[in-house]
């Protein structure tokens, strides 16, 4: 079952909501960052990345950083201002990038069913981002980004989405990079069914925010730990999505150098020993192939079936890297690795032409998507999927729905 908790959202005022909404705070460096809140100060990113308003020099994961948050959190809240529902709300969040639409609910979802494997994970985190959102998680007593969840999708709550979205929104805009975010809020009675039709779905994915996720946990085990009882710290902030809606892109990547190679067509030939290359287009026409840009061309690798029985082995990433990225190019560990980017497949097959033309990189390599079925395949076989495997898109703002514990 997923249990669904109703909970009052501190949230802007419908009149600022656009000016506060952010990107997420992990899909943007420090840089990019201080451009998008520029001129801006009711932006959430003034408190997800509260270093931007600090000296470029100053350590992310400083004292002065967390203190920043805290403060400027305090300090949007008459600012823009935030306010608080009179009652424990759930709600609905939709998504429209061009003619894709997606629309989640969002509520409060519950930590022992995140700890217990009721909520399923397909990634690994890394320590020092889980020790960064726990931490300002602690400060704000908030969770102040939602957790991307996704669910085999149910007419009952299809149903209910539908009729509780004909009426008047609390949030309606379309933020600057084109994606329209509208939420609806929904209590009483039609609540108290989305509750109960929830609990009928038997299990959640995380499909992004997997720190976010674990940080929650860390959070409450620390709460626990200082001998405070928070209830409210026993639920993360979460918006569900049913499966069938949600588009995933590619992961891309770029190589920095040839590896062991003197010339682009080295690498050529040593692909096309154990490959069939030929000329084909920047985007793969279909999994089981890879676009490679080198020397100004794009070519297809025509990838090779895995003989693992591990549905993970199969993914065209886990591909690339067994026969090409490692045995031709020298890639180990792709977490650790410096010699390899990655490029969310948003940002277009431009981008990585423009980084080998540009000498940033060496080669690069466009992937056809990962599917959300292959995402929940390896959720349930308890697997990991390779690093950077999955960029879902269009994105969740933060600082629209904020749950304090």
């Amino acid at each position: 079952m997923a249990t669904l908790h109703p909970f009052r959202a501190l949230r802007p005022a419908p009149a600022a909501a656009p000016a506060v909404a952010a990107v997420p705070y992990d899909v943007i460096n420090a840089d990019e960052a201080r451009t998008l809140a520029a001129g801006k100060p009711l932006s959430f990113l003034h408190i997800s990345r509260a270093e931007l308003g600090l000296p470029a020099s100053t350590d992310p994961y400083s004292d002065v950083v967390y203190d920043s948050a805290k403060q400027n959190f305090d300090r949007l809240k008459s600012a823009a201002p935030l306010v608080v529902d009179d009652a424990p709300s759930v709600y609905f969040y939709r998504l429209r990038m061009g003619s894709h639409v997606q629309t989640g609910l969002a509520a409060c979802y519950s930590l022992d069913e995140y700890d217990g494997d009721v909520i399923l994970k397909h990634e690994k985190t890394r320590k020092d981002k889980e020790d960064d959102r726990t931490r300002h998680m602690l400060e704000l007593g908030a969770q102040t980004g939602p957790v991307f969840l996704t669910y085999t999708a149910a007419p009952e709550i299809d149903a209910l989405a539908a009729s509780a979205t004909a009426g008047a929104p609390l949030y309606d805009f379309t933020a600057e990079d084109g994606v329209q975010h509208t939420i609806w809020r929904v209590s009483g009675d039609t609540a108290g069914a989305l509750v109960a039709a929830m609990g009928r779905v038997p299990r959640l994915y995380i499909a992004d925010g997997h720190h976010r996720a674990a940080s929650a946990s860390r959070t409450r085990a620390e709460l626990r730990r200082r001998g405070e009882s928070r209830p409210e710290a026993d639920t993360f902030l979460a918006v569900a999505f049913p499966h069938d809606q949600v588009q995933i892109l590619a992961y891309n990547r770029l190589v920095k150098d040839l590896g062991s190679h003197q010339r682009p067509g080295e690498l050529i030939e040593a692909v096309g020993k154990t490959h069939q290359l030929t000329p084909g287009p920047a985007v793969p026409a279909r999994q089981g192939e890879v676009s490679m840009f080198v020397a100004g061309h794009w070519l297809t690798v025509p990838l090779k079936r895995s003989s693992g029985h591990s549905p993970s082995d199969s993914l065209d990433v886990s591909l690339l890297h067994d026969q090409v990225l490692a045995p031709c190019l020298g890639i180990g560990d792709e977490r650790t690795d410096k010699r390899i980017d990655f490029v969310g497949g948003g940002r277009g097959t431009s981008a990585l032409e423009y980084a080998v033309g540009s000498g940033k990189a060496a080669v690069a390599f466009s992937l056809a998507p990962v599917s959300v079925q292959d995402l929940m395949a390896i959720s349930d076989a308890g697997e990991i999927m390779p690093p950077k495997s999955t960029w879902f898109e269009p994105k969740l703002r933060d600082g629209l729905l904020i749950h304090e514990f």
